[in-house]
């Protein structure tokens, strides 16, 4: 029974974990065109976030969204700006602009995944595969005629052609041990600006990482990409003390100066207001 129960949970959490490795990137994708004046237009995602995003009050809160209060209406907004990036070639406008289209088009959709959905408890219960273990790799979008789910966009686009583990602080997945969505849709220009914020606000929060004594407690993000954050705990720990507050910063100094036992949570629950 014991290697019946393994098997079966290697199956359920594949889905999940099978893209943390960086693939190589797709060459259709890494292309880009000529500077142009004229950006995406992302109003739409960003009426979405100003009316249903609850932005923590200080620095120990965690970004909820109102899935609940969404209306009608503005659930055919989102479906219209998703529809709209669908009709784009994102491969027509600069790297910056792509990076922007891609973040909140995997955001968008997932928002959209659950609001399909509601209620749920966790992303996780969602999937249309048999035993799987969220709807990471169920087909999500279309994209110049191209067929992408959540996975492809982050691991075979987002990473593979970027590579800043920073991305890993701007596409969410709706749950709170996630980092949180950003207050603002992303752009070329405020791209560098929202990747160090969300960064800095992710590491700084006990959800991020934590200190108790002589063990370091970390998100599972660090586990399931460890190659984006140097592949060894010594690199990990130099890229948390980059954006850590001076107490923090200190302690993980301690920390690498007399290793102890680094441990990995996540919170899978659904990052909704209540």
């Amino acid at each position: 029974m014991t290697k019946v129960f393994l098997s079966l949970f290697i199956i359920l959490t594949s889905s999940f974990y099978s893209a943390a490795s960086i693939a190589k990137p797709l060459s259709y994708w890494d292309k880009s065109g000529p500077a142009i004046s004229q950006d995406v237009n992302h109003s739409q995602w960003l009426h979405i976030l100003n009316h249903y995003l609850i932005v923590g009050e200080d620095e120990a809160s965690i970004n909820e969204f109102n899935y609940q209060g969404v209306t009608t209406a503005d659930k055919v907004i989102l479906k219209q700006y998703l529809t709209q990036l669908q009709s784009i070639n994102p491969l027509q406008h600069t790297k910056a602009q792509q990076q922007a289209y891609w973040i909140n088009l995997y955001n968008a959709l997932t928002v959209q995944l659950i609001l399909d959905n509601y209620p749920v408890k966790s992303i996780t219960k969602l999937g249309e595969r048999f035993f799987s273990f969220g709807p990471w790799d169920d087909d999500a979008a279309v994209v110049n005629g191209k067929t992408l789910s959540l996975n492809d966009i982050e691991h075979e686009i987002l990473r593979p052609i970027w590579l800043d583990p920073r991305i890993h602080y701007a596409v969410n997945c709706a749950s709170y041990g996630c980092p949180n969505l950003a207050a603002t849709a992303f752009t070329a220009n405020n791209m560098e600006q929202l990747l160090t914020a969300g960064a800095y606000a992710y590491i700084n929060h006990p959800r991020g990482v934590t200190v108790k004594g002589d063990d370091l407690e970390v998100s599972s993000i660090y586990k399931w990409y460890a190659e984006d954050f140097g592949d060894n705990d010594q690199a990990l720990i130099e890229h948390l003390k980059r954006y850590a507050k001076p107490q923090l910063k200190q302690a993980l100094q301690s920390f690498q100066q007399n290793p102890g036992d680094i441990d990995f949570e996540y919170d899978w629950r659904l990052n909704q207001s209540e």
